[in-house]
């Protein structure tokens, strides 16, 4: 005889499907979805652009207390930096942000705010990005913020314009994927070492369609920071967004935050937290398995992430030629031993406190090559007090590189700061596409720490051997 059952059984659910499915407003024709948005985060790149037209449609940002706006990505990183910038008409930008901010009545951090920062390292620090909200920017790195088990991700101002008028965005719901890292780095291994094998073994591509989560010891045991080292570059695999789920170091990171919950709403939102992790048994479309414990340091050789291979390694030698070509290298040659022009420590992926201290206890006593340009860039104004505070920027300096402001525009080359044309620099930003970082320049993607190991010895060099 059939057994009728009094209630229905749950079926395991995954991260993004408890993400997705709290969040979906209505089910369209055509397999797609309009998703609520929690929070809305602009830079005066594109700001301007999505909230004049807004208002020129006679439509207001529906809920101001949602919506956040920073300069960043064009405002210039010279100490003493005003509106007027390197950038031919960036001063434009930044003031019509600021005028546009003012009449939607929405929270701006202006170039000397205190608060002021890279958005995807301000927005943690002031607990706007909270686990199980949805979260967008006009920037493919908003992905970072998924490190709190948030579903953040990349847009355009036309979208951003929408979500800010109606609170929703339509989206087709991507596949899932997770990638397992497992076991446990190496010493002078880092995150960022982590996600750029990823995106070697599996290509740029590899995450195209997919929304994936990251799990797996090595994973658990990384810091918040070291978290949206890794959720950073998901993009950079292709996919939709990349996060992790919540636990007590998120809660522990966000507690005291201006806009994170307090009290009893703090008690309340870490017993729902809890629940933003994947069910056992979930399913994914897509898994991916990582042995930590075999990862390198790793750098990249080409124009693109994917063109990456580990600090001992020779160049393939079926290596693209276009990218051989502007890179000026040779295949199956070391990438060690490259001499580099200048050494660069910034960026929305490794420019956090963590960040900055591992570096400075490398640099301690120590000096930059003779021809090395260095230049650290503090994510925030934030990181910068703060390593202040610890001495930090004078060993910067003691060791020969410039101490800067925060900002994007040195890793995110908009006609302003750059790097000499046609240098090569070894950097810790998350590009290396040509001319990323100025015209004609040659970038190598790497960690903190291979990053302060090049600039010491003038050359691409292992980080291990000063650790």
């Amino acid at each position: 005889m059939k057994r009728k059952w009094g209630y229905k059984l749950t079926q395991p659910r995954s991260l993004f499907d408890k993400l997705w499915n709290s969040h979906v407003v209505a089910d369209l024709p055509g397999g797609a979805a309009l998703v609520a948005i929690d929070r809305v985060f602009l830079h005066e790149r594109t700001g301007a652009a999505a909230l004049n037209s807004l208002a020129e449609a006679g439509r207001k940002v529906a809920d101001p207390s949602r919506v956040f706006a920073v300069t960043d990505h064009i405002v210039d990183t010279r100490p003493g930096r005003t509106d007027q910038t390197l950038m031919p008409g960036g001063q434009a930008f930044i003031t019509e942000t600021r005028a546009a901010a003012k009449a939607a009545g929405i929270t701006l951090f202006d170039v000397n705010d205190p608060d002021q920062g890279i958005v995807h390292v301000i927005s943690p620090e002031l607990g706007i990005v909270l686990p199980g909200c949805t979260l967008i920017a006009p920037d493919s790195h908003t992905c970072t913020q998924g490190a709190f088990g948030a579903l953040a991700w990349g847009i355009g101002s036309s979208e951003a314009e929408h979500a800010m008028a109606t609170g929703t965005l339509r989206l087709t719901k991507p596949k899932s994927m997770r990638v397992t890292f497992s076991g446990t780095l190496s010493p002078g291994v880092t995150p960022k070492d982590m996600i750029m094998t990823l995106i070697a073994r599996h290509g740029a591509a590899g995450g195209k369609g997919h929304a994936v989560e990251f799990a797996g010891d090595a994973v658990r045991e990384l810091d918040m920071e070291g978290r949206m080292t890794l959720c950073n570059m998901a993009t950079e695999f292709s996919a939709m967004s990349g996060f992790i789920a919540p636990d007590d170091r998120t809660f522990a990171y966000l507690e005291g935050r201006r806009h994170a919950p307090a009290g009893a709403l703090r008690d309340q939102a870490i017993e729902d937290w809890t629940n933003l992790a994947s069910d056992d048994g979930a399913v994914f479309d897509q898994q991916i398995e990582i042995d930590a414990s075999v990862i390198s340091p790793m750098v990249s050789w080409g124009t693109s992430p994917e063109h990456s291979i580990g600090i001992e390694d020779n160049i393939p030698t079926d290596a693209a030629a276009r990218s051989l070509d502007y890179m000026a290298l040779t295949a199956s040659h070391p990438i060690r031993d490259t001499p580099v022009d200048a050494a660069f420590i910034g960026s929305c992926t490794n420019s956090r406190l963590s960040d900055l201290r591992r570096a400075s206890a490398m640099l301690r006593g120590k000096k930059v090559a003779n021809g090395v340009k260095a230049i650290c860039v503090p994510g925030s104004s934030r990181v910068k007090r703060e390593a202040e505070a610890e001495g930090i920027d004078q060993i910067f300096r003691d060791a020969g590189f410039e101490w800067r402001e925060s900002g994007c525009s040195m890793c995110f080359y908009a006609g302003g700061e750059s790097f000499d044309a046609g240098s090569r620099v070894i950097s810790t930003t998350n590009r290396n596409f040509e001319s990323r970082q100025g015209p004609n320049v040659k970038t190598h993607i790497a960690s903190p720490e291979t990053v302060v190991a090049s600039a010491i010895a003038g050359a691409i060099a292992d980080p291990r051997e000063l650790i």
